[in-house]
């Protein structure tokens, strides 16, 4: 297995493909093995595809909280020159899009370019039923981490057809270490990226799936209007994992993105 040091943190890394890289960054409690599937056998033929393992999730090391947003940013960064990449268009899913922008903040020589998915500058919850949903995740959590991972895969994957899909999620989710995976997911809930959306330079496009239930499309559209020059899509009947419910138009809309900056 591929791994890197950055800072005495091992990270672990899947590659595959050739030309201008992109690197693509998982979801809370997700790994470099979910893009494996989907995206990296389409965007591979054009591209060099690297997918880390964020700290605590995966292969990589699970050192003990707290862990912060802009600290996960400058371990890519970090990773990107242990691999001897200058620069990457850069793609992120929720955590892992908040990751990617602090990343373009922190570090702007790296980012080619953003495609930001289902994740938030600022993600605080609004109104009754919104609180009601985070304490009912949070306090899940809590008790233990398989009864927070089957609400989780429920709300990612709701339909009948989606089964299977909701059982892999479970399942990936279970995979984690707890307090790392809380670590984390305390990261997401203490991020505020707000006042940093003004310095991101690079071309940006922000994702939103129609039914996303866990970050609002509140959130996607403010990172669309706070990052200069970005572009907002809302892609229909997709919820919160746009690249899994629907991975063909995902795919080409990242193409067709990156095409016209590369």
């Amino acid at each position: 297995m591929p791994y890197v040091l950055v800072d005495g943190l091992r990270l672990h890394y899947l590659a595959q493909g050739f030309g201008p890289a992109v690197v693509l960054i998982h979801g809370l409690g997700s790994c470099a093995e979910d893009w494996s599937l989907l995206q990296t056998p389409t965007l591979s033929q054009r591209y060099r595809v690297l997918m880390p393992d964020l700290r605590g999730h995966g292969r990589s090391d699970k050192p003990p909280g707290p862990y912060t947003i802009p600290q996960m940013a400058d371990d890519i960064a970090g990773f990107l020159n242990a691999l001897g990449t200058d620069s990457a268009h850069v793609i992120g899913l929720s955590l892992g899009g908040a990751v990617a922008q602090a990343l373009a903040v922190r570090h702007p020589e790296r980012v080619r370019s953003l495609v930001l998915v289902n994740t938030f500058a600022y993600l605080r919850p609004k109104g009754w039923a919104e609180w009601r949903t985070t304490v009912i995740r949070i306090g899940a959590l809590l008790v233990n981490l398989a009864l927070h991972a089957r609400r989780e895969a429920e709300e990612l994957f709701p339909r009948t057809g989606q089964a299977g899909l909701r059982r892999v999620a479970y399942q990936r989710l279970c995979a984690n270490d707890p307090d790392a995976y809380r670590a984390a997911m305390m990261a997401a809930a203490r991020y505020d990226g707000r006042r940093d959306l003004g310095r991101i330079r690079a071309p940006t496009l922000v994702v939103a799936g129609s039914e996303d239930t866990v970050v609002p499309l509140r959130a996607k559209k403010e990172l669309a209007a706070g990052i200069p020059g970005a572009r907002l899509v809302v892609i229909p009947h997709s919820g919160h994992a746009t690249p899994t419910d629907q991975p063909v138009r995902f795919n080409r809309l990242v193409l067709e993105f990156l095409g016209e900056h590369t």
